[in-house]
């Protein structure tokens, strides 16, 4: 069952940096997606349109996106919560939109204040107008297998999610482990609902690597022959439930892992770190991938010895 290949949705500049304490100015931006572009990138999560107030990491939305140099063959995406934010997106011209509810009542109601099923009704006109416009909308279920105030979330409070998006027109099924807790079969049992509903490559996973989980719950979806999954480059954002902890799993310890396993992504590995490299810098600190780090040191060693 395990793919031949695999797409890897980085979401670096959008769930990484939103998660970043300190802000990063536009042109960063901009230049971090045209370095993941060029490392071979062909589904980029770029940005959000939500309110400043909430999100002030995400209030150059609009720049940033006009100052990407778009390539043929990459789809770019955005977040939108609510028609609001859809309004303004629009007019940037995305190939792509995100929404997401939470598998877990209590994270529900703790964050916005309602049910699971009233925040996914909540999207049913954004759904709507997307289409209208010819956009894809991606669904991610978020703390799919824990919660930071309930604890467990079961495979049935998963598919529950997962049939609410499917019955608003939702395109693809993202699941995702928010805060990092989630373990191989775990990963397995909870995906396997959303195979239920969602054809393979529309299903993809969202593994944080807050317990050092994150390689291995991709593994195990592997063996399910799951071919989407979303990463970090440099492994950005943290984790906002775990003080301290790390955040996405790193893209370059991703493909590191798959090219190892003969697994074809497109991407250039070096080119990758170079990527990570460059935007860990802006944020004043080295990467937090593994394999970054090794390369960057291997590079190093070369350097010294020529």
């Amino acid at each position: 069952m395990i793919p031949n290949k695999v797409t890897l949705v980085e979401v670096g500049p959008r769930d990484g940096l939103q998660n970043e304490a300190q802000p990063v100015v536009a042109a960063h931006k901009v230049e971090l997606v045209h370095r993941l572009q060029a490392a071979g990138c062909c589904e980029i999560e770029v940005t959000s349109f939500v309110s400043p107030k909430w999100v002030p990491q995400m209030a150059d939305n609009a720049e940033v996106m006009a100052g990407i140099r778009r390539q043929p063959g990459v789809r770019y995406s955005v977040l939108t919560p609510n028609m609001q934010g859809l309004a303004a997106a629009l007019p940037t011209h995305p190939h792509e939109i995100v929404v997401f509810g939470a598998a877990s009542e209590a994270f529900s109601r703790k964050n916005i204040n309602c049910g699971i099923e009233e925040s996914i009704e909540r999207f049913r006109p954004v759904v709507a107008a997307a289409h209208a416009a010819g956009l894809k909308v991606r669904g991610a279920v978020s703390c799919a297998l824990g919660c930071p105030y309930q604890g467990e979330v079961t495979p049935d409070a998963v598919e529950r999610v997962v049939r609410l998006m499917k019955a608003i027109g939702v395109d693809h099924c993202g699941i995702a482990d928010t805060i990092g807790v989630g373990t191989p079969r775990r990963a397995q049992a909870a995906l396997e609902r959303a195979l239920k509903h969602y054809s393979l490559s529309e299903v993809s996973g969202h593994f944080h690597d807050t317990y050092g989980q994150a390689l291995a719950n991709i593994h195990a979806c592997l063996q399910l022959g799951v071919q989407v999954f979303d990463t970090s480059i440099a492994g950005l954002g943290g984790c906002p439930y775990a003080k301290g902890a790390t955040g996405n799993v790193a893209t370059e310890d991703v493909v590191f892992m798959l090219h190892g396993m003969g697994i074809e992504t497109g991407l250039d590995l070096d080119a990758l770190v170079d990527a990570g490299a460059f935007i860990s810098g802006v944020l004043g600190r080295p990467p937090v991938s593994r394999a970054a780090r090794a390369l960057l040191a291997k590079r190093g060693l070369a350097l010294s010895a020529a």
